[in-house]
């Protein structure tokens, strides 16, 4: 017997903790080097204003961003950037103290504060340039494929080379061969969540400047909560980007994404909504800092799941010619286009003509999307990909919004003395729930695909916005602060 043999589990294993650690590069130990040092920092500087629940929080925070950023690299730099970019404007607000704290004023002063960094023009930027990478992914789906790309045929990649054709995508405008559209769309994607995440931590420092006890997370509002449904959604996607090597799709999900934008520009006009508040006593709470992120990831990713079913419906129904077979999915395109603009006459009086430009635009996108329907799906990837990707899509947010509805239920238990109350916010919650739960049991148990569960995910979408908006504009109850 050969004794210096290794045992086939040690050879075969998957990597322990050690062999993890040992391949981390100098770049991943700096990395998590400067989360350290931040946090500590954080720590050292704000002690004072932070909860024994909410110190627990900032320490746990460390090792969960240490390892999303060496699971996904491009996090790491994202990260550093944004937190380079956030301490120089603290520094610059503070360069100027008033009777409380830093001068405020000063983002109508300094340069870059009333350009770049304030936290409302980087905002501001932010929605600047998710609208144009929306134009620019979209203008890349639309070009012509050169002969080295080839062209996708009925999910067959023609004239095209082996290598883009084995791609996970299997589409031909893969990351070898997009366009300078596509590159540059994805690039300004980035360039968005960079400037919408700036701006949420410098509004997070610029609320403790105002008075004592009005400093809050800026997940609080509907202005607040818009921004941080654009910047999750857009990031959840650049990370399927990455993985599936497609660009294609961007040209879908940014789409949702520029909605979004286009309802916080009103919001932001209409209801003076950029100003920071003080929250409201049901508010005042760190399971706050737990909950509402949690729950927007949910809504997040299934926007996302959503934008992929249409991309996939529309795949499919490519060769149709037939009106009657696409009115569905036109008057479902539209009904999603409408539905921000279902308001009660009172708040709709005062911006007839801007909701009639949005919905205008809405109905000439979805019309163009159909006409070129098979221009768009010969540039899509396979049906097999766009349905993984709406799964798990789905499986993530599905995760998160049930954490996110038991986080609920605790903070329901302490502001108002019961876990469930059947609030309107609450019982819409809980038929997205069972919605996706249904969804995610057909697929799991049931082996529902294709365009079924294409439609279901599509539909899923009018729920999730009813229950995330349209509880807010028509019922009441005790999440009434929320109302428009």
């Amino acid at each position: 017997m050969n004794t210096t043999t290794a045992p086939k589990s040690l050879v075969m294993g998957r990597p322990g903790l050690t062999g993890n650690l040992a391949r981390r590069s100098a770049f991943d130990w700096l990395f998590a080097l400067a989360v350290v040092l931040g946090a500590a920092y954080a720590f050292q500087r704000y002690q004072a204003s932070m909860d024994g629940y909410e110190q627990a929080i900032l320490i746990g925070s460390v090792p969960a961003m240490v390892a999303l950023g060496w699971f996904w690299g491009p996090l790491r730099g994202l990260s550093l950037g944004v937190g380079v970019a956030t301490l120089t404007a603290i520094a610059l607000y503070n360069r100027t103290p008033d009777a409380f704290g830093a001068d405020l004023s000063q983002a109508d002063n300094v340069f870059l504060l009333k350009y770049f960094i304030s936290s409302q023009s980087a905002i501001l930027w932010m929605a600047v340039l998710f609208c144009m990478s929306t134009v620019l992914y979209w203008i890349g789906l639309l070009a012509k494929v050169g002969t080295a790309g080839g062209v996708m045929v009925g999910g067959v990649v023609a004239g095209g080379s082996a290598a883009a054709a084995g791609h996970p995508g299997g589409s031909a405008l893969q990351a070898g061969t997009d366009n300078t559209a596509l590159v540059l769309g994805s690039r300004l994607a980035w360039a968005g969540v960079f400037m919408a995440l700036t701006g949420t931590l410098v509004r997070w420092f610029e609320s403790h400047q105002i008075a004592p006890d009005i400093g809050h997370i800026p997940v609080s509002n509907l202005y607040e909560v818009f921004v941080l449904f654009c910047w999750l959604t857009a990031l959840f996607y650049l990370y399927f980007e990455q993985h599936y090597r497609t660009k294609a799709l961007g040209a879908f999900v940014m789409l949702i994404v520029s909605a979004a934008v286009g309802f916080l520009v009103w919001y932001t006009v209409a209801r003076d909504a950029s100003q920071i508040q003080p929250l409201v006593p049901a508010l005042q709470s760190w399971w706050m800092k737990l909950h509402v992120p949690a729950n927007f990831i949910g809504y997040g990713t299934f926007a996302l799941a959503a934008m992929v079913a249409f991309a996939f419906l529309i795949q499919r129904q490519a060769a149709e010619t037939r009106w009657w077979k696409l009115a569905p999915l036109g008057l479902l395109g539209l009904v999603l286009c409408f539905e921000p603009i279902v308001f009660r006459a009172a708040k709709l009086s005062t911006s007839v003509s801007y909701w009639a430009v949005y919905f205008g635009v809405s109905t000439l996108i979805v019309g163009a999307i159909l006409f070129g329907r098979q221009r768009i799906a010969a540039r899509l990837p396979t049906p097999e990909v766009l349905d993984d990707l709406m799964y798990k899509s789905i499986a993530v947010g599905f995760a998160f919004f049930t954490i996110a509805t038991i986080l609920g239920a605790f903070w329901a238990a302490e502001a108002w003395g019961g876990y469930w109350s059947w609030d309107p916010k609450e019982t819409w919650a809980l038929i997205v729930w069972l919605n996706y739960a249904a969804w995610l049991h057909m697929r799991l148990m049931k082996g529902l695909r294709g365009t079924v569960s294409a439609w279901w995910a599509l539909s899923g979408l009018v729920v999730t916005t009813f229950a995330f908006l349209g509880v807010n504009m028509f019922l009441s109850g005790l999440h009434s602060y929320g109302e428009l």
